[in-house]
């Protein structure tokens, strides 16, 4: 599998798990896609340094070749997938607002007597 395929299919799963099966659908709301160019800068400036410098090489016969800040485009399509799984499966095992704090969780004082 090449990293273009693989890149795509992160993509592909990552969307399938947001809309249908944890059914938190961040894409269709405003706040993931004004806060997602916040995680986009970062990572256009740590897939720079870390190719820009050599420590993370292609191989060329396995990416589509056109690069964004020394970094190939598929890197883009990886770290989207990466932070979308992540912020779905955070939304969806966060307790619902409102609710009273578990075990492990903090809350408001208890009101002293």
């Amino acid at each position: 599998m090449t990293y273009t395929a693989a890149a795509c299919a992160g993509v592909l799963l990552a969307a399938v798990l947001d809309i249908s099966l944890l059914r938190t659908r961040l894409l269709f709301g405003r706040v993931f896609w004004c806060s997602y160019p916040i995680v986009f800068f970062f990572q256009l400036l740590s897939n720079g340094i870390l190719t820009g410098r050599g420590v993370v090489l292609y191989n060329p016969a396995d990416i589509l070749g056109p690069r964004l800040v020394h970094a190939p485009i598929e890197d883009l399509a990886f770290g989207f997938a990466l932070v979308l799984t992540t912020l779905s499966v955070w939304t969806r095992l966060r307790p619902p607002a409102g609710s009273p704090p578990g075990p492990g969780r903090s809350g408001p004082p208890e009101p002293r007597p």
